[in-house]
Parts: structure tokens; sequence; C-alpha cells
């Protein structure tokens, strides 16, 4: 029971030496990649460069004591940050004491939620956000936030957390356009692609692999860098130039969330969406990266792992925070064994937030922008849409419709838009489940469509195979279709429902199965039922169905077929019910 809640407990008694190396040599990389992208990450929120800092700090110590992969990177995400900005700038002023006390409630609700669920095992909510949906709130969220930061890239103030809003600003501002501060930004755009293609290049020139990704990592990290010193150098703060300035040099104070009601009820919807989009990316991650290690992962207790870093990043005055993908991967490829990595990352952002501050007051503004819309593109996914497109036009409208939504009227809108698009698909799909006549195949015990095969067939006999679950949505449906067949083939003495496909039935189901079994009886014809799976029966039999059930129930399809075409009389439905079933 302790090494559930507190996975640590697995991994922590085998730690040797070469796992310590392996883990400190990849917190020093991802230390190195989270200071230039927590820094752009909390401004993208609207909140001082230093909180990002914060937040990269005490919520890897929680992971590490609650979380089950092993080398998933926690901190703040460019996604997670907009989200962030677009709630806080609905109650509070982007600067103010109010924001960032917003800012730290927030992320204490978000954690609160996510704990909350992990430890009634709702992990499965989760899934009514779809690959489709999902994908198209990354790119539509990457249009957005590369969109946000065009106005930092020129020294412009404009802001907003909408595509037409944010357009309009910037056009309506652009004779306010900063000279040297856009030559800045576009200078640090130019480096970063540079970096991002420099791998095959680097390649060539016959660097290692490894050391080849490492460098183009560290490109963020080198343009900080440069850009700060040739900011110091040319005194460009004195020609106008936005820089990130004074830098608290201490830890992390005690955040307080605020005591207004109001204010956790306003936030409670976005804490609950960005915990749940939050924990969506970080679980898919996870799962991957564990998946090539062998390893495995409880998504219910990432909950919790997710929910108590959350608190933590609140405790520590931070914003929201999630599994990273770009740490993340850093994290793996560097070697990272255990969740330690994360705790010796979290040491050396704490270092670097005591002593190394000073050499951020002359930070660019627009080159933190540059690193955010960078970052942002690479969110941007048409491969995904095209391939949606061909293959569902059902889920590439959802897809669709969650871009619009999120371009249009923000993040949430477009999370909620998909959530019930994805919902309403499957609720329609589900509601005319497929069904097909099948015959056997000569010679064989299977059986197909009689409508794409050549197969045996019986005119006293129907083989109808229901291929969804039976419930509330489709339970209509299924009493059309029957009554429809029986009505178009008159000379069906028999109707054997094949339930291989059939996973569940409701109550309403089973309400219309009982008046099936009547209107047919009504008819001279009998209902049977085949392939009906163990936790299924065990459901029927605590019903009355089947002691008035007209047919038989049918270990297989086959035998069904044996009993009926021939017109033999086939053994009791009690007999049969008795028989051991597949409770798989």
């Amino acid at each position: 029971m302790l090494k559930r809640y507190f996975p640590i407990l697995e991994w922590l008694p085998g730690y040797d030496r070469q796992t310590l190396s392996s883990d400190a040599i990849a917190a020093v990389i991802v230390t190195l990649m989270v200071i230039p992208q927590a820094l752009a990450y909390a401004l993208l929120a609207g909140l001082p460069a230093i909180v990002g800092l914060y937040a990269s700090i005490l919520p890897l110590f929680a992971y590490a004591v609650f979380g089950t992969s092993r080398t998933l990177a926690i901190g703040p995400m460019a996604l997670v940050s907009l989200m962030t900005g677009a709630a806080l700038s609905q109650i509070a002023t982007p600067g103010s004491d109010a924001y960032l006390e917003a800012a730290i409630t927030l992320a204490f609700l978000t954690g609160i939620i996510l704990t909350l669920m992990g430890l009634f095992r709702l992990g499965f909510f989760a899934n009514f956000l779809s690959h489709p949906v999902v994908s198209g709130l990354l790119s539509a969220s990457g249009v957005l936030i590369a969109a946000s930061q065009l106005a930092g890239l020129a020294g412009i103030d404009a802001s907003g957390f909408t595509l037409i809003t944010q357009l309009s600003n910037l056009l309506s501002h652009l004779d306010g356009i900063h000279w040297p501060t856009l030559a800045i930004g576009l200078a640090s755009v130019g480096l970063l692609q540079l970096f991002r293609r420099a791998r095959p290049r680097l390649k060539a020139w016959g660097v290692r692999p490894r050391h080849a990704d490492f460098l183009v990592k560290l490109g963020p990290l080198f343009v900080v860098a440069l850009m700060t010193s040739i900011c110091w150098a040319a005194n460009l703060p004195g020609h106008g130039v936005d820089v990130v300035g004074d830098v608290p040099g201490h830890l992390p104070p005690l955040g307080i969330p605020s005591s207004d009601p109001g204010v956790w009820r306003d936030l409670l919807v976005p804490a609950l969406l960005i915990g749940i989009v939050g924990f969506i990316e970080s679980v898919a991650l996870a799962q991957m990266l564990a998946a090539r290690r062998r390893q495995r992962i409880s998504p219910d207790q990432e909950l919790i792992g997710l929910g108590t870093s959350n608190i933590a990043s609140a405790l520590s005055s931070g914003l929201p925070v999630v599994g990273s993908l770009s740490r993340t991967v850093v994290n793996f490829d560097a070697g990272a064994q255990t969740p330690a990595a994360g705790a010796f990352a979290a040491l050396g952002v704490a270092l670097v937030t005591l002593y190394l501050t000073p050499l951020i007051h002359f930070l660019p503004i627009a080159t933190l922008a540059a690193i955010i819309i960078v970052s942002a593109l690479t969110l941007i996914d048409t491969r995904t849409l095209k391939r949606t497109w061909r293959y569902s036009y059902g889920d590439a409208a959802a897809m669709l419709a969650t871009i619009a939504l999120t371009l249009a009227q923000g993040v949430e809108a477009g999370i909620i838009a998909g959530v019930g698009l994805s919902i309403g698909l499957y609720l329609y799909r589900t509601s005319r489940p497929h069904s097909a006549l099948v015959g056997r195949i000569p010679g064989t015990e299977h059986f197909r469509n009689i409508h794409r095969h050549q197969v045996e067939s019986s005119e006293r006999v129907a083989l109808l195979r229901i291929d969804e679950s039976l419930y509330f949505a489709n339970a209509r449906y299924l009493e059309d279709t029957v009554y429809g067949l029986v009505a178009e083939h008159p000379e069906i003495n028999h109707v054997v429902l094949i339930c291989s496909a059939v996973n569940l039935i409701d109550a309403s189901a089973l309400e219309s199965l009982e008046a099936i079994n009547l209107r047919l009886k009504d008819s001279q014809v009998t209902l049977h039922l085949a392939e009906v799976k163990g936790p299924v029966m065990d459901r029927l039999k605590h019903s009355d169905f089947l002691e008035h059930l007209t047919g038989q129930v049918f270990l297989s399809t086959y035998a069904a077929w044996s009993e009926l075409r021939h017109g033999r009389k086939p053994a009791m439905a009690t007999d049969v019910g008795e028989a051991p079933l597949d409770n798989t």
C-alpha cells in the first residue's frame, strides 16, 4: 500500500552509484535547458520571469516522491502557461499582486483536483479528449502562443488570448515598433532556427550523434547568453530595449492562495481544464518513454504525482506545472534512470535562483519571446490533420472545430467544444451500431457477412451479428433492425443475435431485448443468442430474461447453425446457460 502511493519506495532502496551518476548528468543537462524555458513561460502567463524558476524547484521534489515515471520532467509548459494567462486575465491585472495571488490559487486548485481524481481513480475522464481533439488543440495553441509573442518580439505593448484580438492589437500598434528590439528578436529567432537545423551539419562534421543532439538542445541557452551579453555591452536598455531587470536572488517565498471564494469559483473550470490537458499530455509522454525501457506507469498515481507537484508549486509561489515534452525527451536521452534526476535538476535551478540571477538582468524580453515562438511552432501538426481527414471525416470535423474555436474564443472554448464533439460523435456512431447477416464459409466453422463473402445461408435462420455493445442510445435502433429483418424475410423461423462484440447490455437494452422476444413470439419467430460473453451472461442471469427467452443461448454461432438449419430441437437454454462461458 505504501509503494502504491509512494512510488519512491520502489526505486530508492536499489539506488546505487551508477544510477546516481546517470541521474546527475541528466540533471545538469536539463537544468541548463530549464532556465530559459522557465523564464519565457512565466512571461507567457503574464507573470514575473522569476516565477518560472520558482515553479521548477519544489514541484520536481514532489514528483520524485509521488510520480511513477522514471523520466518525466515536471515544470511550466507553453500551452498551460497560455491557459493560465487567459484564466488570470479575467480576474486581475497582469503584474499586480492580485494576479500573482490568483496564479498561486490556480496552481493550488489544479493540484487539489488532480490529487482527488487520482485518489478516486478518475483518470478515465481524460479519455474524453480524443487524439484528434488534442492534436487540434495543440496546433491551434501553437498559433496562439506564437502570435501572442509577436508584440514582445517587436517591442509593442499589445496583448490578447484569441487570434483576432492579438492580430487586431498588433496591427493597431504597428506604428510603435521599436526597431532595436525587433532586431534583437529576429536575430534570436534566426539563431534558434539555425540551432534546430544544425544537427545534420554537426554530424557531417564528425560530431557524434549524441553530442550533436546535446549541442542542439543547448541552443536556447547559448542564444540567451549571447543576447544578454550584447544587450549589456551596448547598453540597449538605455535605448528602450525591454529586459528582465532585477530578479530576486532568493529561494521561493511561501505562496498563500486567495481567501476570496469568488476567485476560487472563477478559477474552478480553468483549473479542471488545465489539469486534464496536462494529465493527458504527461501520461501519453510518460507511457511512450516507459515502453521503450519496458517499464510501466500508473495513470491514477500519475494524477497524484501531478497534483502534489502543482500543490508544491503553489506553496512556492509558482504557476501550474505539467510534464514538459521537450525537457522530458532531453531527460530521457541524457540517460536519467529515476525521478531523482528531476530532484537534482531542481537543486540546480535553486542554485541558479540563489546566486546567478544577476546574470539575467540584461536578458532581452524579445529573446524570451523568440524562444516561445520557436518552441510553439513545433506544436503545429498539419500531418495529423491530413491523415485524420483521409481516415474519418467525423474526427477531422471535431479537430477542425477545436482549432477554429481555440483560435476564435480561446483554449477553454476549444477544449469544451472538442470534448463535446468527441462525445457527440461517439454517441452518434454507437447509436447506429453496425450489424450484419452472416453465413457459414463452406467447410469451416467461420461466419462472415453474406454481402461480402460467398457463404452458406438458410432462409429459415437469420444469423444477425451485432458489432457494438447495447445500451440506451442504440436499444431502439436494435429493435428497428430486428423488426425490419423479419418484415423483409417472412420465411424466417429463427433469429440468432450473435453477441461476440457485445461487452455490455444495460437496463434499457435489456428492455429492448425483452420487447424483441415478445414481438417475435407473436410473429411465430424464435429468438436465440450466441457467443454471449461471461460478464454479459452474469448480468443476464440476474434478470428473468433467460427464463422467458423463446429460444436458446448457444456457445457458438456454429452450434446455433448446426442445430437450427435442419430444424432439430436445440438443447434447453438452462442446460446451455449452465455451461462454462468465457469470462475474459
